[in-house]
């Protein structure tokens, strides 16, 4: 089962075909996770058939995996409707408390009067870890767990930058890239050069291609290894002038805020830190 993300990129089923054979794979482990997947903003609350049909399950597996999360208290049911409670944000406590960091992007915030957000790259998507959102700037809501495209957003490009060549490659050729907004780029060549283009000079600006009235920039956070595991960025409205701001007035802040995150990293012991 393939989820559809934001901008028609298509995210790759984690348990691949070979894996799904290994003595290691637990398959009641992926199918749990896979009912809890199908809930979202627009289908908070389901039936058993529904979430059966959702999840590509029999009626008879649905069942049992949803009666354990409600034993769990992961999942609540109403009459005939099944539906997440907020236990299940304890799931993606653990991720967070570990990386130790997210507080440190509230002084970029304060200091500039814009949103900042740290975000890590899944597959063909952003992952949000952290939004200090000053102002509303986009059209939809964005906290921890949203998703992105990564491929016109500026940590997707800053965090693709992060990766080496071959692996870039393999990226682009499973792309499936839908235009936001009618200056998305979706070529590939010119993906590549836009991500060869953040590696080469260290930050990226993207200018209303996720939104039309957005624009945003973005830095790395790199790891004692010099490896980019997140990024950092400010989104902020869309105005003549705008990439002179970004450029003049936000990326030093940006900068000095993901340096700030660096050293914290330095303080933890290694294994600590695995943003990925």
């Amino acid at each position: 089962m393939n989820a559809q993300a934001p901008g028609g990129t298509t995210a790759p089923e984690t348990a691949g075909a070979e894996f799904v054979h290994s003595p290691d794979y637990v398959q009641s482990l992926h199918r749990g996770l896979a009912v809890i997947k199908v809930f979202d903003s627009a289908h908070a609350s389901l039936t058993l058939s529904e979430v059966a049909v959702r999840a590509g399950f029999s009626r008879a597996v649905a069942r049992r995996l949803l009666m354990t999360l409600e034993h769990l208290g992961y999942a609540v049911r109403q009459e005939r409707k099944f539906s997440l409670t907020p236990r299940i944000l304890e799931l993606g406590f653990s991720y967070l408390s570990a990386l130790g960091v997210p507080a440190l992007a509230q002084p970029v915030a304060r200091e500039i009067d814009e949103s900042c957000s740290l975000a890590v790259l899944d597959a063909y998507d952003i992952v949000y870890v952290q939004r200090v959102a000053v102002r509303k700037v986009m059209s939809i809501t964005l906290g921890i767990g949203a998703r992105l495209p990564a491929f016109c957003s500026s940590m997707g490009r800053m965090l693709l930058a992060g990766l080496e060549e071959d692996a870039l490659e393999r990226w682009l050729r499973g792309l499936r890239a839908q235009a936001c907004t009618r200056f998305t780029l979706t070529d590939k060549a010119e993906l590549r050069s836009a991500v060869q283009r953040a590696r080469s000079q260290g930050y990226n600006y993207v200018e209303q291609e996720l939104q039309e009235g957005l624009c945003s920039i973005a830095v790395p956070v790199r790891d004692a290894r010099g490896q980019c595991i997140a990024a950092l960025n400010v989104g902020m409205p869309y105005r003549v002038g705008a990439r002179a701001h970004a450029l003049k007035k936000v990326l030093p802040v940006l900068r000095a805020g993901a340096h700030r995150i660096e050293r914290s990293l330095l303080s933890r012991p290694p294994e600590a830190v695995t943003l990925r």
